[in-house]
This record gives structure tokens, sequence and C-alpha cells, in this order.
């Protein structure tokens, strides 16, 4: 015989049909979005692991000063036990765009490539470009592009395997795919280009390849020993260290674990509310559920009767939620890889654990936080419920507020204590909803701040580094030495430093160098290096040491960096005196043979990871904006609309002693707007502390360095909005007020 308690449900459900609409909306969009992001995470995975043997992708790459000789080339293949590829390469400067192309041979062998769209050039005027560049420079297939004064028609884009993230440098702090771009020509496509800037660059796989990085780190440092004895090495990166192949893999990872834990946190929230809710309305039916108690039913079928709606909504959210997931918003989390990551044609892939995260774990999360406050509080026994007396313990004496303070007033503190679980839960929604908001509004703002700081603390508008040293009849053009040395593993992994090499009374930057080495703030702030303290760099591609106490700190908050005297520079590093391999300059030289020039550093190349996060995530940073908006909006409507429903009977008392609703209102709602505002401003430093040591943590794991300078204003932002919002919710909350009747106060006297 079916229970008369399920007839119960369908009751229940309309005369809460505001809140079980507004949680099930809400979590239909968190599953759906969450259920994309790991099914396209998931996807992407798999592409990603499986192009490794598909592509053949290297196991690291070095560049030499000058071409191996095919003896030289044996030599480092029986020593190191590895087959090398050439991988040449060259670079050229886009004239239609601000931008460079690195462009290589068609790779049949080694970093295979994937035509996403038209096909491999063929004739000497045709170049495929990189899918990501070509996006992001609205350039399509059959488009002519101006590359190093040369017209060449655009056959195809595509995917460089060993370019998954499109960093131009292992020492760049971010990828970059507006101003650079990678690009394959055919043999006598790329032989038309000419031999400037051309890169002797080798690729190598292991004959037997490395179990693990540990072993991968230890055969690449034999290797590069096995190289430095035959010839100059200038570029050296095992594929563990390459952050152009790793990094995809690595940031993937991290996103699921990220979208995992903020799903299961809003699912968590949401299971208390409803908790608090089915509270709610255990103490309104007190007299009902005695009586069924008293009838025979037993406490097990009343929890699994309040259990019942929880999970039911959970459930049908998680199915609809796993069906948008799989449509609308895998395709928009698809779109957001495919904005930052040069991967291969993507094809979705079902996934089980995907399944698992976002539907049985919170499914459970939502059936075992309920049952837990469920159980406790229906452990009282039949009598208590018909009494009315659902307190475990005595009741204790309420607190004795001033009579100096005014009644209204009075009245207003004791609704907040009364109701203090549920304006505990509003403070913790409106924690977790800042912390939303203030990535979504702030994080933005902070790559705004950091591309003003890079250009109020630029050296100078050119840095050249020379091949070799070369003269400037430019006056205000100043000599420097620079070289890059590396950061020892430690808490934090190896990281290139720039050394600046500088002359007497540098007009460029201010450092006494003749006290000593001082480093940038970046260094000191990242590393926690302070004057008087040691630091050990060693040397790029070998073994060689240094060990140099810091003298002082250089004002520069974004470069990692240490400054020296030129003469210094030379001694330490076995130059002679007098070399120089760089100028500082606010002018462009245009005197110097291009042959000479190596790289030349502007104020662009420096802000390259602002733009591009900036440009492929300010979607994403607008759609935490609003969710967090939402969320906020859902946790204050639930929750004020518990509090008034848990005092109907004071709020009916009172209109029958002569309050009319705007009073009332002005006690029931403006005891909750107190803690709204009071929760936004209070939660606000603790959010930004918050958030401080998540940017440090997450911004230490890259190269470079950004600090965390929050404009003050967006937390008035985030303020202001959430009192905007409010509003709308108090506005809401009185028209609840004015429904309240009369007669529950007479009908619940006791």
């Amino acid at each position: 015989m079916k229970s008369p308690l399920s007839k119960r449900h369908l009751r229940e459900l309309k005369s809460d049909a505001g809140k079980y609409i507004v949680i099930f909306v809400f979590m239909i969009i968190v599953i759906g979005f969450v259920s994309g992001f790991m099914v396209a995470s998931g996807s992407l995975m798999k592409i990603y692991d499986e192009s490794f043997e598909k592509y053949n992708i290297e196991d690291g790459n070095f560049e030499l000063y000058a071409k191996a000789d095919d003896d030289t080339v044996k030599y480092f293949e029986n020593s190191g036990d590895v087959k090398i590829y050439e991988n040449f390469y060259i670079e050229r400067e886009t004239e239609d765009i601000d931008s460079t192309l690195r462009i290589y041979k068609i790779r049949n062998e080694i970093d295979k490539v994937c035509v996403m769209e038209g096909r491999l050039p063929e004739s000497t005027d045709e170049i495929a470009i990189d899918r990501m560049y070509a996006d992001n420079n609205s350039i399509s297939v059959d488009d002519t592009l101006l590359v190093g004064g040369k017209a060449l028609k655009v056959t195809g884009s595509v995917a460089l395997s060993d370019y998954s993230a499109l960093y131009a440098s292992p020492s760049d702090m971010m990828f970059e795919a507006i101003t650079f771009g990678v690009a394959v020509m055919s043999d006598e496509g790329f032989s038309s280009m000419g031999e400037n800037a051309f890169h002797y660059n080798y690729s190598w796989k292991y004959n037997s390849s490395p179990d693990d990085d540990i072993e991968a780190k230890e055969m690449s440092e034999k290797f590069l020993d096995t190289l430095s004895e035959k010839s100059i090495v200038t570029g050296f990166i095992p594929m563990y260290a390459n952050q152009a192949i790793q990094f995809v893999g690595d940031d993937t990872g991290n996103d699921r674990v990220m979208f995992t834990v903020f799903l299961y946190l809003v699912v968590a929230i949401l299971a208390f509310i409803m908790a608090i809710t089915a509270n709610n309305t255990i103490a309104r039916e007190a007299n009902v559920i005695g009586t069924l108690r008293a009838s025979g039913y037993t406490r097990g079928e009343m929890i699994r009767h309040y259990l019942a709606m929880p999970v039911i909504v959970v459930l049908v959210s998680a199915f609809l939620g796993n069906i948008l997931g799989y449509t609308v918003f895998e395709k928009i989390a698809v779109g957001i890889y495919y904005g930052n990551y040069s991967i291969p044609t993507y094809v979705t892939e079902p996934s089980i654990d995907a399944f698992v995260r976002t539907t049985v774990i919170p499914v459970f999360l939502m059936f075992i936080i309920n049952y837990v406050i469920l159980a406790h509080k229906l452990k009282l026994s039949p009598l208590k419920f018909i009494r009315r007396d659902l307190k475990r313990n005595r009741k204790k004496k309420a607190l004795k507020l001033s009579t100096r303070i005014g009644i209204m007033h009075r009245f207003r503190i004791r609704i907040i204590l009364q109701n203090l679980p549920n304006y505990i839960m509003i403070v913790i929604g409106i924690f977790l909803a800042d912390i939303i908001l203030l990535f979504g509004m702030g994080f933005p703002k902070l790559l705004d701040k950091n591309s003003e700081l890079i250009s109020e603390n630029i050296i100078c508008k050119y840095q050249y580094i020379l091949k070799a040293p070369a003269e400037t009849e430019n006056e205000n053009a100043e000599k420097y030495c620079a070289g890059s040395l590396v950061t020892e593993e430690g808490k934090l992994k190896s990281e290139t430093v720039s050394v600046y090499g500088l002359g007497a009374d540098s007009k460029y930057i201010d450092v006494d160098t003749k006290k000593g080495l001082h480093i940038s703030l970046a260094y000191s702030e990242k590393f926690d290096v302070s004057v008087g303290d040691t630091i050990t760099l060693k040397e790029e591609f070998g073994a060689e040491k240094y060990d140099f106490e810091v003298k002082g700190i250089h004002d520069d908050p974004t470069m990692i960096s240490v400054y020296i005297d030129r003469d210094e520079f030379n001694r330490i590093f076995g130059y002679e005196e007098g070399y120089f391999n760089g100028y500082l300059s606010n002018e462009k030289l245009d005197d110097i043979d291009q042959m000479y020039i190596g790289t030349v550093i502007t104020e662009d190349d420096m802000n390259k990871m602002s733009r591009q996060l900036d440009n492929s995530m300010g979607g994403v940073f607008d759609m935490f904006y609003y969710f967090g908006l939402v969320m906020f909006m859902l946790i204050i409507y639930l929750l004020s609309k518990i509090v008034i429903e848990k005092n109907a009977q004071s709020i009916s008392m009172t209109k029958i002693l002569g309050y009319n609703n705007r009073e009332i209102s002005g006690l029931y709602i403006i005891s909750t707007s107190i803690v709204v505002v009071l929760s936004f401003i209070l939660t606000m430093p603790v959010v930004n502390a918050l958030m401080k040591y998540i940017c440090v943590v997450v911004f230490a794991e890259f190269s470079g360095w950004i600090p965390y300078q929050m404009p003050f204003g967006v937390f008035v932002k985030i303020i202001v909005s959430g009192i905007v919002a409010y509003a709308v919710i108090a506005f809401m909350q009185f028209y609840r007020v004015k429904k309240v009747p009369l007669d529950i106060a007479l009908k619940n006297v006791e």
C-alpha cells in the first residue's frame, strides 16, 4: 500500500515552489557548467596524451651556435643514446599585423603537424599558420599575409604538436598567441625566406624512454654535457621542462580539480540551505509529526519523507545538467580551451569520471548532509513534537539587552540572535560569493594594473640583445651586458633570471652597482630574499654556480632580474674588458645590421601575459562575476525567506498589535539588511587576503611575477553590486511580509 506521506510531496512542492524552482535552476546551471568543462577537459586530456605517440613529439630540443656536421651529430646520437632530427626555424615579422612568426619546414618525422583547415603549403609562396594565432588575428585560409617583406598565401590552419601552448621562449611568463605564432612552409618556401634570424635547432628522441621526470632530468643533464663537449649550445630544453608542450597537461589537470572543488562547495551550501529549510518545515509541522509518530510512523519513514524532495531535486538537476553539459556548456568550454591552446581536432569522449563527479557525489553530498541534520532533529519523542517543544536543552535565559537601546533596535537584535544559524549561513554564503565576484571582477583589473606597473617601470622603449658587439651612432643608446642565469630548484621550480651588466651612472636603470649586486623587487617578493642574503644562481646550460650577496633591491615589481657592474659581469663570466652585447635605448636603432641583432625587447613584449589572459579568459571572468552575483542573490533569497517564514507567528502578532507592513518590514528586513551589509564589509578583508594568497601560489608556478595589487575601486564595486542585488531581494521579502495573515498567531496559541 502506498504511504499517505507520499501525497504530501506535491503539496510541499507547490507550497515552496519558489524555493525549489530557484534551487533547481541554479543546480542545473552549476552541474551543467561543471559537467561541460569536465567533459571538455577529459576529452582534451585524451587528445593531448595520445598526441605524444601519434605526432611523435620530441623528448627535447637544443640550439647550436652553428650547424653541426654529420660526424658531430652521430657522436651526439651514440654518446647520448638518442635519435637527433634537424628542426631548424627562422623568425620573421609580419607587416600587416604587429607580430612575429616562427617558421619551420613541414615536419614528417618529429613533432608532426595536424591540419585543422585547408592544406599544407606546396609552393614557395604558401604558408600554413597556427590555428589559434590565425583566430586571434582574424586570418582565414586563402588570405595573403606579408611575412618578412614577402607575400604568402595562407593555405591552411594547423596545430604544431610541440606548440600546444604558444610559448616563444622557455623563460616566458605566459604563452602568447596574439603577437607570436608558429607556421610551416615547404622546403623550397623555407629556403626562399633567406638565412636572416636563422636558428640551428635540433630535436631529439631517446632510444629508451625515461620512466619519469626524475630519470628524464638525469638523462638530459648527461646529454647536455655531451653537447657541450663538441659545440656551443645556445639553447637547451628537455620535454619535461618545455612549457610549450607541458602546460596544457598541467593546466587542464588543475582545471578539473578547481571545478570539482567549486561544485562540491556549491552543493554543500545548497544542501545546508535545504536542511535548514527542512528544519523550518519540521518546526512548523511539529504537531503533525508528533501525531504521525504517535500513530506508528517510524523515525526512518519521517526522515525518508523529508529527504525525498532534496534528493529528487538534485537527481533531476544532475540529469538535466549533464544534458546541458554535453551540449551547450561543452561547446562553451571547448571554445575557451581552443582560445588558450593550440590543440589538434577536438573529439568528444564520454566521461564516467565526469558523471561520478557531477552526479553521484553531489547526490551523495545532498543526501548525507540532509540525513545527518534531519536524523538529529527527528530524535525527539512524539510527545515533544506534539507539545512543539523542539529544544533539546532547557531554554537558557535570554541575553539581557540594555534599556538604553531603543525598543526597535532591541527587537532587531533579538531577531538576529533568534535566527543566528540562518544568518551564519548568510555570512558564509556572502564570503564564498565574494570570492567568485572578486575573481570575476578583480582579476582583469589585476592584469590591467600589472600592465600599468610594467609601463611605469619600463627600463626603456627598446632593449637590444646582440649576437656580437656592434656599434651605433645613436648617442642616447647605452651599452650594457645581457645574460641569464637560473635559480636552483627549491620550494619553487628553477626559473630564468635576467642579468644586467651596467655601466657606471646608468641613465636607464637607477642602481648603484659599484656597491654590489642588486635584485629586483619582483625577485625579492617571489623568492623571499632580502638585503644581506646570499643567493645562488647557476648557468642555464652548464653546471657552473655563482654565489652573490644581495646589496640592494631595485624597485621593479614585475621583472625577475639582477644588476651588477659591467666590469664585474665581464670578469665573472670570462669576457674581455669593455665587452658588451646589448643596448638600452628609447629610440629604435636603425644603423645596426640585422645580422647582429638577436632580440629586441619592447614594452609590448613584456605585456604579453596580461594581453593573452585578457584575450582568452575575458569571457570566463565575466561568467564568474555574474555567477557569483546570482549565487549571492540565491542564498540571500532563500535564507531571508526562511527567516520570515520562521517568524511568521511573531509577524502576525505584531500585525494584531497594530504595526503596519512597513514598520514590520523595518524590523525583519532591516535586520537581514544589517547582516548582509556587515557581511560584505567585514568579509572583504578576509576575501582579499585569501585571494592574495591564491594569486601568490598560482603566480609562483609561472615564470616571472605579477604583484598582487588589487585596486580599491574593485571592492567598492563588489559591495555596491551586492547591495543593489540585495535591494531586489528585500523588495521581494517586503511582499512576503505583507502576505503573512493575522490568524497565524491565533491558530498557534499554546
